[in-house]
């Protein structure tokens, strides 16, 4: 299930990954309406960009969350509905500070390969929805 915009709905860990998202949003100049949460486990997040990566021209790209690898950015594909991650922000948290996403989105921006890495990361397991509002409402620990 996913919801819609930036609407907290349900359990406290949307309420707390909504206010997270809204962080990470100011960070990179834009507002949270440009988010959807995906409710299903694992918990997910989709944040579009305005913005067009070295080597991708004509695609759109996105920052995608979620509560086992934390961020990645994605590029569209034109042919397809999916979306191809180019890069992950890696670290030792899910939920890093929204200052740290703004750098990973500029280094990618600026072709810069010394931020992120390519393979996946696993930050965490999906423990449930009471786990992850400890995680995200305690972001240093995570």
């Amino acid at each position: 299930m996913t919801a819609s915009l930036h609407i907290p709905t349900g359990h406290p860990a949307f309420t707390a990954l909504w206010a997270y998202l809204a962080d990470v949003t100011t960070a990179l100049g834009i507002g949270p309406e440009s988010c959807t949460v995906d409710h299903d486990t694992p918990v997910s997040a989709y944040v579009a960009l305005d913005e067009r990566l070295p080597g991708y021209p004509g695609h759109d790209v996105a920052l995608l969350w979620d509560e086992i690898r934390g961020w990645a950015a994605a590029i569209e594909n034109r042919s397809a509905d999916d979306l191809i991650v180019v890069r992950y922000l890696g670290g030792p948290t899910i939920a890093p500070a929204p200052e740290h996403v703004a750098r990973f989105v500029t280094a990618l921006r600026e072709d810069d390969h010394r931020v992120g890495r390519l393979a996946p990361p696993a930050l965490r397991t999906a423990k449930g929805l009471a786990e992850l509002d400890a995680a995200l409402r305690d972001r240093s620990t995570t």
